[in-house]
Order: structure tokens, then C-alpha cells, then sequence
């Protein structure tokens, strides 16, 4: 007899922009393939709920431009810190909730910039890290969407990286490194982020699709 399936909770809203609901319906299927009773909640409250997080092995989130109040913030971090799983991509993670200092310590970025329009960039999978469970069999691959320029830390493991080029950037200097897939551990919980994913045919890619979707279910308990 197998054993009971995993639980994950999808939180989804904020700025529409980033198709929150279409996003996630796409990774939904993957999830349930994967063997996890999928939740879906639009209310920022759900992180207020301790027994419910304390039963999830993994939340993915997609809320951009988005306030947490100081119980939300607190739950949800709590809740990864004691096991509970955090996964998603673009501004529904680094892009959102930018006053809570604990949640963004906890998820290891923090949006600052992309240029006006988008971008033809390569992503590199950094050869380190490329037999890892998320990238295996992934080549360094083109995208052609908004390129993050992000606030970073070194807690992180970056799976995948972008250079920014003066050029873009307009900085002043030399090209600039930067992190699009990472991993992370925060207490007993598991992160991934990816900063791929401002419109569908972003997550649709199949590269994107690949990595995200192994992604959420490496982050899960």
C-alpha cells in the first residue's frame, strides 16, 4: 500500500500582470502527478492558519506586489523554518511583500530592476551544480523576457546564472553576474526560486517548464 499523499498549498493574487492564476494551474497537473492533494488559496490569511502550514509539505507561491501583515509573515516563515517546503518564480517571490524583512532573509532576494522592455539573454547552468536533481539534462538555454536584476546573499545555492551587460544595465562597470536559479535552506525547509516566469510562454518554454516544475517538488518535505 503506498503512503499518504503529500500535501501542497497553492497561494496565488497580487498583480495580475504576472498571471497568477494561469501560472499555477499550469504546474497544478505536475504536482498531482507528482502525488500531492493540491490546496489552492487567495487569501493571504491562509498563512495566518498554523495546524493547516504545519500539514503542508510545500506552498507555492505566486503573489506579486503583495503586504504581508506581521502574523502572515510570521506563520509563513515559521512554517518553512520547522519543514514546510516554499517554491515559485519571478515577482510572485522576490518581487512582492518587500516591508517583511523575515520573509525576505527567508527567501534570499529581493527584485530591484529590469529594463523597460524584453530581453535576449542566455542562461547558464552553472556546471557545478548541473547534475543536480533540478537542472539534469538541461543545457544553457535562451530566454527572451524581462531580465531581474536582484538583491542577493550568500546563503543560497545558484543552480543557473545571467550575466547583465553594462549596456542593459547602464551601471557604469563591468558585466554583472547574476543568480536566476537558486536553492536554499531556511531551518529545516527547502527553497527554490527561479526568476523565469513574467508571462505564460516564459513558464512554457521548455527548459523553464522542466526546471520549475522539478523545483517544486524538490522543495517539498
Amino acid at each position: 500500500m503506498s503512503g499518504a499523499a503529500r500535501r501542497a498549498l497553492v497561494v496565488r493574487g497580487g498583480w495580475e500582470g504576472h498571471v497568477p492564476v494561469p501560472a499555477t494551474e499550469l504546474f497544478i497537473p505536475h504536482l498531482v502527478d507528482s502525488g500531492f492533494d493540491v490546496t489552492v488559496s487567495e487569501d493571504l490569511d491562509v498563512y495566518r492558519d498554523h495546524e493547516l502550514l504545519a500539514g503542508t509539505d510545500l506552498i507555492v507561491q505566486c503573489w506579486s506586489m503583495g503586504r504581508l501583515t506581521p502574523e502572515q509573515s510570521a506563520g509563513l516563515v515559521a512554517a518553512v523554518h520547522a519543514g514546510t517546503g516554499f517554491a515559485g518564480w519571478h515577482g510572485g517571490i522576490v518581487g512582492t511583500f518587500t516591508d517583511s524583512k523575515d520573509y525576505l532573509r527567508m527567501v534570499g532576494g529581493l527584485f530591484l530592476f529590469h529594463p523597460d522592455e524584453f530581453l535576449d539573454y542566455r542562461v547558464t547552468v552553472e556546471r557545478e551544480h548541473a547534475d543536480h536533481p533540478i537542472m539534469a539534462g538541461i543545457a544553457d538555454f535562451d530566454v527572451h523576457s524581462e531580465q531581474y536584476w536582484m538583491l542577493t546573499d550568500g546563503l543560497s545555492t545558484v543552480l543557473a546564472s545571467t550575466v547583465i551587460s553594462d549596456e542593459t544595465a547602464g551601471h557604469g562597470g563591468e558585466p554583472l553576474g547574476m543568480p536566476v536559479v537558486w536553492t536554499r535552506r531556511w531551518g529545516r525547509g527547502k527553497l527554490f526560486f527561479s526568476a523565469i516566469g513574467h508571462r505564460m510562454a516564459d513558464l512554457e518554454a521548455p527548459a523553464v517548464r522542466t526546471l520549475t516544475g522539478r523545483g517544486l517538488v524538490w522543495a517539498a518535505r
